[in-house]
């Protein structure tokens, strides 16, 4: 799973903190030539991989720690997820 034709992978890349996942892909996909798509898209891709291929397999404390490896890549890459407005609940009696 560490292994692949788009990047060379740091050995233990997945097996860090969240700042070592995000700082070791994006290491890894600026220096890749056989990259496809553009540096941060790559990275991104290679860490919902792991995830999805771990699946319910992935422990609670091992999820929150990829998802926030996530936000680091974002933030190294220097983007932000867009903000979400808070939903309205219609339709939806309120209990006084």
């Amino acid at each position: 799973m560490e292994t692949s034709d788009a990047l060379d992978l740091e050995t233990g890349v997945f097996k860090g903190s969240p700042r070592a996942i995000a700082a070791s892909l994006k290491r890894s996909a600026e220096r890749s030539r056989r990259r496809k798509a553009e540096p941060f898209r790559s990275a991104m891709s290679m860490l919902n991989f792991y995830i999805n291929r771990g699946g319910r397999n992935l422990t609670a404390s091992r999820r929150r720690v990829l998802e926030q490896a996530k936000e680091e890549l974002r933030g190294l890459f220097g983007r932000r997820r867009p903000s979400r407005a808070p939903r309205k609940r219609v339709g939806v009696a309120s209990h006084r």
